[in-house]
């Protein structure tokens, strides 16, 4: 490699200029060469390390992909569905062991019927191929495994197949579904394997700006027809969401979830059946009183007031507290009570 010619830097000292200018000009020419011979030396590698180091860092962006069709709207449907089992009594347990196991357990016992339900799962995670294996089991003898993977063949795909087996009836099901997720849309599809004929449910979302428009479909090829179209539009800001949705061209709904400070979410629910021509309207909320304490309350058209008290026991044990008092009939009695543990370890 030919060697460069050395800087060369002419100076103009006037009568007047003091010769201390002329000499600070030499030491930085000498500098120069000497940065020059060090990065000549230098071995690639660091060299483009150098370079990277010298341009200016570009601020990271992240872009949210937008959510499937069944997540749309969760927000607002989380506030009033969260933290309340009304005539339950609940009993959650989640554990992982060393290796990477997950055990979860739990069991629900009805308060106005006594019956009682439990199931247990298992779950296995093989990071490197994006893999996942659960098994379950629930006291009404069924088991159900599931197999999928994600992120392995395609960035932002996930393929997965679950079954269940009941051994006393034989009853069997499977079921294929396929899950794709970019920054502008979002895609589903599950085909059901029935002996009779599969059943196709597909859907799509797709989001631009802070809007978001779904569509989902099924086709049952037992009967050779569609037996689901319905629509979805949105708009998302982050504290923000609003929710609306056409279902078979007979339900209609609508949501707000509004997060009016980082301890209160508020929500707002709308739906309207043509059908029926009833419409349900209910308002809810979520404080959270420190860290381990949080109040949940909601309210209908029906006048059922629901109510909520959450608090963290100490680390991985939590205790939920709920009641739902019927504001109509409030003499006559029918309230109901829940308690649910979740315990973790």
């Amino acid at each position: 490699m030919a060697t460069e010619e050395p800087v060369k830097i002419e100076t103009v000292v006037d009568d007047t200029t003091s010769p201390r200018r002329e000499i600070r000009f030499m030491e930085y020419d000498e500098m120069c060469k000497r940065k020059r011979k060090w990065f000549e030396d230098m071995p690639s590698a660091a060299k483009e390390e150098e370079r990277s180091a010298e341009k200016p860092k570009q601020e990271e962006r992240v872009i949210m992909s937008p959510p499937p069709y069944n997540d749309l709207g969760k927000n607002a449907r989380d506030v009033f569905s969260k933290g309340y089992h009304f005539g339950l009594l609940k009993l959650d347990c989640k554990t992982k062991t060393k290796s990477g196991v997950e055990f979860s357990s739990g069991g629900v016992s009805n308060l106005d019927s006594g019956n009682v339900f439990g199931s247990l799962e298992t779950k296995y995670r093989v990071s490197d191929y994006g893999l996942t294996f659960s098994e379950k089991w629930n006291t009404d003898n069924t088991l159900a495994t599931e197999i999928s993977v994600q992120d392995y063949v395609a960035k932002g795909l996930k393929l997965s197949f679950d079954s269940t087996f009941a051994p006393q009836t034989g009853s069997k099901t499977g079921r294929i579904k396929s899950e794709f997720r970019n920054d502008v849309t979002a895609l589903n599809c599950d085909v059901n394997l029935d002996t009779s004929g599969p059943i196709i449910l597909a859907s799509a979302v797709f989001g631009y700006n802070g809007w978001l428009a779904g569509y989902q479909t099924q086709f049952n090829s037992q009967k050779s027809k569609i037996t689901k179209n319905n629509f979805a539009l949105g708009y998302s800001s982050g504290d923000f969401i609003l929710h609306t949705n056409v279902n078979d061209g007979q339900e209609f709904g609508g949501s707000i979830y509004q997060k009016v400070s980082p301890k209160l979410n508020t929500a707002i629910d709308l739906n309207w059946s043509a059908g029926s021509n009833e419409t349900r309207f209910g308002i809810g909320c979520k404080y959270d009183l420190d860290n381990e304490a949080s109040v949940r309350a909601k309210v209908n058209n029906l006048s059922q007031v629901g109510l909520g008290y959450q608090q963290k026991l100490r680390e991985g044990v939590s205790i939920y507290l709920s009641a739902l008092i019927d504001g109509k009939n409030f003499n006559n009695g029918g309230h109901k009570i829940g308690v649910a543990l979740e315990l973790e370890a």
